[in-house]
């Protein structure tokens, strides 16, 4: 058991490194572009970070023979949302409160309202009609709507590149880690060090999803649980460490941005793979995950709708949803 700990203990710091090198790689990269920031962080910082957890259930629908193969790829595409849309936001709003009290930032949230409503708005109604696609009475129809999940992605994407018309507000960045000596460095070194942090999250998340899956298989964990509620803690950890490092630096919409773009990417694109590789026929226990993160976003989007701004209480308040999922999970079959 000392052996799979010690390589969940390097994988991890693998995350962190390649984390680190994401979120500065991506706003020099943003920067050099002159993108804004809801862009940079609803975009292109969400879906280079969605990699992992998009990688799970490709390989367990297309290239897996294994029999359990569809519980695990359902399990990821499900869990995924589940996780960024509660403890992801806990994650955050634990952060905002530690820099707080640490002196390092205000408690005060400072989002765009606009980027942050419409993201979790494009959430939880393209993810509606995932989920509903479960009810379809044929495999054309549910074929039907991957083309339009895939569709709706493309129009985010093209609304947000919209919106976001010239570039954020100047934010003083740290050298590239690549090429530390330069004032502006050159956009080949910047893309390098994007690519190279890419490849140390897919590869260090693929490391902690295989020994702890090797754990959790040994204590009797079911596949559809361990896809759900384990593998996304490694798969969404880029996630959550970029936006804890942009909450630090008081960069809240890149920080937000980046969790729930993600969101819409994985209620979009993930859904839509699962349309075409599985029957995509979801017992109560994957109804169950999706009303946890259907029922997180929306108490967020209601805040920002009604008050025009997002409380870090609000936040917290995210885990109460994942909890509420955890509970009905094992209390339903306590052995997974």
């Amino acid at each position: 058991m000392i052996q799979p700990i010690l390589w969940l203990i390097l994988s991890l710091g693998i995350i962190l490194l390649g984390a680190e090198l994401f979120t500065n790689g991506i706003e020099w990269f943003g920067r050099r572009l002159q993108l804004a920031e809801g862009a940079i962080g609803s975009v292109l910082a969400a879906v280079g970070t969605a990699m992992p957890e998009t990688m799970i259930p490709i390989i367990a629908l297309v290239f897996s023979k294994e029999a359990q193969s569809d519980q695990i790829g359902i399990g990821a595409i499900l869990g995924a949302p589940l996780m960024l849309s509660t403890v992801a936001f806990f994650v955050t709003g634990v952060a905002v409160f530690g820099f707080s009290a640490a002196r390092r930032r205000t408690p005060r949230l400072s989002v765009d309202p606009a980027i942050l409503g419409r993201d979790l708005r494009s959430f939880f109604l393209v993810y509606a009609v995932a989920i509903g696609a479960a009810f379809l009475p044929g495999r054309p129809y549910k074929i039907l709507v991957a083309v339009f999940l895939v569709a709706a992605y493309v129009y985010y994407v093209r609304q947000t590149f919209r919106y976001a018309t010239g570039p954020g507000r100047e934010h003083e960045l740290g050298p590239l880690h690549f090429h530390r000596e330069a004032e502006v460095p050159r956009l080949r070194i910047i893309v390098s060090q994007v690519f190279a942090s890419l490849v140390l999250i897919v590869g260090g998340a693929h490391l902690f999803v295989k020994h702890l899956s090797h754990i959790a298989l040994a204590s009797g964990v079911s596949a559809f649980v361990l896809a759900t509620i384990i593998a996304p803690i490694a798969t969404e950890l880029p996630e959550k460490f970029n936006s804890v490092t942009w909450i630090r630096q008081r960069k809240d919409t890149l920080a937000l941005g980046n969790i729930s773009g993600a969101m819409v990417f994985q209620s979009s694109i993930l859904p839509a793979i699962g349309l075409v590789f599985t029957q995509w026929v979801l017992d109560t226990q994957a109804l169950a995950t999706a009303i946890a993160a259907l029922a997180a976003s929306i108490f967020a989007w209601a805040e920002l709708t009604w008050r025009k701004r997002l409380s870090p209480y609000t936040l917290l308040a995210g885990i109460l949803f994942y909890a509420a999922y955890i509970i009905y999970t094992f209390s339903r079959n306590p052995h997974g």
